[in-house]
């Protein structure tokens, strides 16, 4: 039997199915003996020694963990900066660890803690300590590099797919005498994935979302304004999805809200929908009506992909075993044997392809007009929202979600100070 500890950390933004990914990771460390810590709170609970005893859960609580949204350890967004800019915090993260006899540290989160995976890895061998290292990927967004596709985009795609979907059918419905133009807000920074999954909402050009705005191309207000009214024209009424990054030829936010950066050094973005609903309403002269989900498309639990649902545990399940083979420095990645039939497998990638590596649409998603995705996207992303992973429900008619104990293990070094 290997002797040591697993530690298991969420970071970033958390997913409708990166619980699912705990769950396996659990699952298959209990079946080889080995004992799984967890940070409180991601990267921040290593560094404060604020680490959970899972070993305290039952094995129904895990199991349970695997239909539950959120983050059951807590997550952060924190980016640990380079080795020699941020030296105090690896060594102490590498205390920790070391105090703790940790052999083993899965970070599961998307491109920067990809990058602390490694950067940990490469701290651990010039101390001489015996620590794999493991990223697991993990991301709404859809832009890791090297895997075909994040676990947790697959249930965020089909929820926006779904919501289009049902939100024209209301629109259609009352586009005589009401609203005439819908606006969504879509996930997605740099990357149009999410705005593009949207686009499996409808089959023709007629079809809702009619008009998709990727942060791919320059947003052009004319051209915007003009394309609506077409539409508008047309088929009476418009849907548009647009993803929250778009930008203007000169690289501006659309959506800049001027709030200065994030923890992760992004722009402050401030909600393009309202944006756009307004120049629809002031130039067009049309009733708009717009929304916001925000983090409704990542918490999505009762409408996850089954799809995306295997493939959350299938890297977790994955880690594990790179893990234990001592396969430092890589990531479990998603490899795509065929579209149809629609088939999948893990493999090992090193993280030095992934981390600060970014995934954009290919060109040859986006149809030539700029509002809309080509049959090779839509080949492309209807496998990874097929399939229901619907959670058990309650008499109450609600889903029935776990709450872990989160037993905290004994502090064995002093209190971290920043």
């Amino acid at each position: 039997m290997a002797q040591g500890t697993l530690l298991y950390a969420q970071s970033g933004g958390v997913t409708a199915v990166i619980n699912a990914t705990a769950s396996a990771v659990i699952t298959e460390a209990r079946a080889r003996k080995i004992k799984v810590l967890a940070a409180r709170n991601g990267i921040l609970g290593a560094l404060r020694e604020e680490l959970i005893d899972t070993s305290k859960e039952s094995a129904a609580a895990i199991r349970a963990l695997a239909h539950t949204p959120g983050g059951a350890f807590g997550s952060c967004r924190v980016k640990l900066k380079s080795l020699e800019a941020d030296r105090a915090r690896y060594e102490r993260l590498l205390a920790v660890l070391k105090a703790h006899d940790v052999r083993w540290f899965l970070y599961n989160g998307g491109n920067d803690s990809a990058d602390t995976a490694l950067k940990v890895s490469q701290l651990a061998q010039a101390f001489g300590y015996p620590l794999t290292c493991i990223g697991v990927p993990k991301t709404v967004d859809n832009d890791l590099a090297v895997t075909d596709t994040c676990p947790g985009f697959g249930s965020a795609a089909k929820y926006t797919a779904v919501s289009v979907r049902e939100a024209a059918l209301d629109v259609a419905a009352m586009a005589e005498t009401s609203t005439k133009v819908f606006v969504y807000e879509a996930m997605g920074r740099h990357a149009g994935w999410l705005a593009a999954a949207a686009g499996l909402a409808g089959a023709s050009p007629d079809d809702a979302p009619q008009i998709i705005l990727f942060p791919e191309r320059a947003y052009d207000e004319a051209a915007f304004l003009a394309q609506v009214k077409k539409v508008v024209d047309k088929v009476g009424w418009c849907v548009v999805v647009a993803s929250e990054g778009i930008q203007h030829a000169d690289g501006r936010f659309v959506a800049d809200a001027g709030g200065g950066k994030d923890s992760f050094g992004h722009t402050q973005l401030g909600g393009v929908a309202s944006y756009l609903a307004g120049r629809v309403k002031d130039q067009l002269g049309l009733k708009v009506h717009w929304t916001l989900p925000d983090y409704l498309q990542r918490s999505a639990r009762h409408i996850a992909s089954k799809t995306d649902w295997e493939q959350a545990q299938a890297v977790g399940k994955a880690a594990v075993q790179l893990a234990l083979k001592g396969q430092n420095a890589v990531m479990p990645v998603i490899v795509r044997n065929s579209d149809v039939p629609y088939r999948w497998k893990i493999e090992a990638a090193p993280l030095t392809k992934v981390a600060n590596h970014e995934k954009k649409m290919p060109a040859n998603f986006l149809r030539k007009d700029g509002y809309g995705i080509t049959a090779a996207a839509r080949a492309y992303l209807e496998p990874l929202i097929r399939g229901e992973a619907y959670p058990p429900f309650g008499r109450d008619g609600l889903p029935k979600y776990v709450t872990l104990k989160n037993v905290a293990v004994a502090a064995k070094l002093p209190k971290w100070e920043e």
